[in-house]
């Protein structure tokens, strides 16, 4: 299939384009490299530098090169950061989306892919949190995402376009083949924060409590390997194209790991001190967030295999041992 892969440079999207060139698909990536990497790109993949943002780039990319379906990656994930810039939120995950969803109906495209979110839930209300659980985001990113999955569900019904949403936590890991080398920037989450200490470009991690009615007192969270992720995105189109219908589903391991535990394991398989500082709790953070993935089980018979902590923080140190960005 001929499928076009919006961010498709970036963290999440090298390894998705990754896995879509492996399986014989003929890939476009549309990235503006605000967030990718060059040295990410495949180069069996062609590239075209562009944004969502730009309505006329768009149009042009898109129209008349028969693609058979879209994977949408593109987009800003830092929650708290989502809370202090809601306009950068809005003008790149809301507006950007709709202009995506508008050129791909204008092209007659009808197979559509979200990476979404698992933040769409909010203070969990039961654990695991399946696809049944409410919807009430705690911060703005995980808003700008349910609003995309609102429009997905419209655009099916006005536009007869077939779309898939994936929701997930804490993106973690790197290529367990070692093809994708270029690390994030600015990293916001735990697990690279802590690659980063371990190589000495941070001092220490910061642990936001430990009080928490968990294992050790610190926060637990559930983490997928990017892999996993990327394999996920290549079941759903193959469910959309056999079933022409929509999905939406969780795709997580239902066991979560401590801010201890990870830190821990890191002194293992690193062999070297990664020192950290209990500093006071954030507003809002849930003792333990963890998600089902039995639906995604059953209907893409899909599972994580390369989501054990361990297997997470070697990949993560083949790429962060030498130290340098």
């Amino acid at each position: 299939m001929k499928i076009f892969v919006t961010g498709g440079a970036g963290y999440i999207g090298s390894h998705v384009v990754f896995e879509l060139c492996d399986a014989g698909h003929k890939v476009t990536i549309y990235d503006d490299m605000s967030l990718g990497r060059d040295e990410n790109i495949d180069k069996r993949a062609e590239f075209v530098l562009g944004s969502t943002l730009d309505k006329q780039q768009l149009a042009k990319a898109l129209n008349n090169k028969n693609f058979d379906a879209v994977i949408h990656l593109a987009a800003w994930k830092a929650a708290g950061e989502s809370m202090e810039k809601p306009k950068k939120y809005s003008e790149n995950n809301i507006v950007g989306s709709m202009n995506l969803l508008n050129a791909v109906s204008d092209a007659g495209i009808k197979n559509f892919v979200f990476s979404s979110t698992a933040a769409v839930y909010g203070f969990p209300e039961y654990l695991p949190m399946d696809e049944k659980h409410p919807i009430n985001p705690a911060n703005y990113y995980g808003y700008t995402k349910v609003f995309v999955e609102e429009n997905l569900k419209w655009y099916s019904q006005l536009k007869g376009l077939n779309y898939v949403a994936l929701r997930y936590f804490n993106a973690a890991g790197y290529d367990v083949k070692g093809r994708i080398t270029g690390k994030e920037n600015n990293p916001n989450n735990l697990l690279p924060i802590i690659m980063e200490t371990a190589c000495g470009i941070r001092d220490k991690v910061q642990v936001y409590g430990n009080d928490y009615d968990t294992i050790d007192g610190t926060g637990v969270r559930d983490y997928i390997h990017v892999n996993d992720l990327a394999a996920a995105h290549i079941l759903a189109l193959k469910y959309l194209v056999e079933n022409k219908k929509n999905l939406i589903v969780n795709l997580s391991t239902e066991k979560g790991y401590s801010v201890l535990e990870a830190i821990n394991k890191a002194k293992e398989i690193t062999g070297r001190e990664i020192p950290y500082q209990i500093v006071g709790r954030r507003d809002g953070d849930p003792d333990t967030v963890v998600a089902s993935f039995a639906k995604a089980n059953k209907i893409l018979n899909w599972e994580a295999k390369y989501s054990d902590l361990e297997t997470i923080l070697e990949s993560m140190w083949n790429i962060y041992k030498d130290g340098n960005r």
